[in-house]
C-alpha cells in the first residue's frame, strides 16, 4: 500500500512538472537550462596580458609541494627554492616586487607560470618566496601588492614582417630535391 502511494505521489509530481514546462515557451526553457553563450564565453575567456606596469593589490598564495619539478608555462621546471611566481595577466618573463601588506616584507620574483585560478588571488609564489614575504602554510594566503619592475620586450614588428605577403616562404625551391626519410 505504501509503495502505491509513493508511486502515485511521484506520478503527480511528474505531471505537475510536465504541465509547468508546457506553459513555458521553448526559448525561455532553453535559457533556464543553459547560460547564454556570451556568459559562458566570458567565464572561460583568457585574461589579456597587462602591459601597463601598474601595481596590483590582491591575495597571494604559494605553490603546493606537488608542483615541484613540473614544467611551468615558460618551459622551466618549478623549483621551490627559486624566486618564481605565477600570474594570470603579467607577461611571462616580467620581474616584479611582491610586498606582503600585513608584514611589510617583500621579494623580487620572475613571472614564469600562469595562475592562480582562484577568485581574488593575483599571484602564486614558490614556497621560498612565500617564506621571504611572511606567508606561512597555516594561513596559506596573504594580502600583497605586486609592482612590475621590468616587462619583457615584444617585437610586434617581427611578426608583422614575417607575415607580410611580400615575404617569400622558406622551403625547397623548384630546383631543389628532397629526400624522404
Amino acid at each position: 500500500m505504501f509503495e502505491k502511494s509513493v508511486m502515485a505521489g511521484v506520478a503527480c509530481a511528474a505531471a505537475a512538472c510536465v504541465q509547468a514546462a508546457a506553459d513555458v515557451p521553448p526559448e525561455a526553457a532553453a535559457r533556464a537550462v543553459a547560460p547564454p553563450a556570451r556568459q559562458a564565453a566570458a567565464q572561460h575567456a583568457k585574461p589579456r596580458p597587462d602591459l601597463s606596469g601598474r601595481q596590483r593589490i590582491g591575495q597571494a598564495s604559494f605553490y603546493a609541494g606537488k608542483f615541484s619539478g613540473r614544467k611551468m608555462a615558460d618551459g622551466t621546471r618549478m623549483d621551490p627554492r627559486n624566486d618564481s611566481a605565477a600570474s594570470k595577466t603579467l607577461p611571462l618573463g616580467t620581474t616584479a616586487k611582491v610586498t606582503n601588506l600585513e608584514t611589510g616584507e617583500s621579494a623580487v620574483v620572475t613571472i614564469r607560470d600562469r595562475g592562480p585560478y582562484v577568485k581574488g588571488r593575483i599571484v602564486d609564489l614558490t614556497p621560498a618566496t612565500a617564506e621571504k614575504v611572511g606567508i606561512d602554510r597555516h594561513e596559506g594566503v596573504s594580502k600583497v601588492e605586486v609592482t612590475p619592475l621590468t616587462l619583457p620586450q615584444h617585437d610586434e614588428g617581427a611578426k608583422a614582417r614575417d607575415a607580410s605577403p611580400h615575404t617569400k616562404a622558406a622551403g625547397p625551391g623548384p630546383d631543389s630535391t628532397s629526400v624522404p626519410r
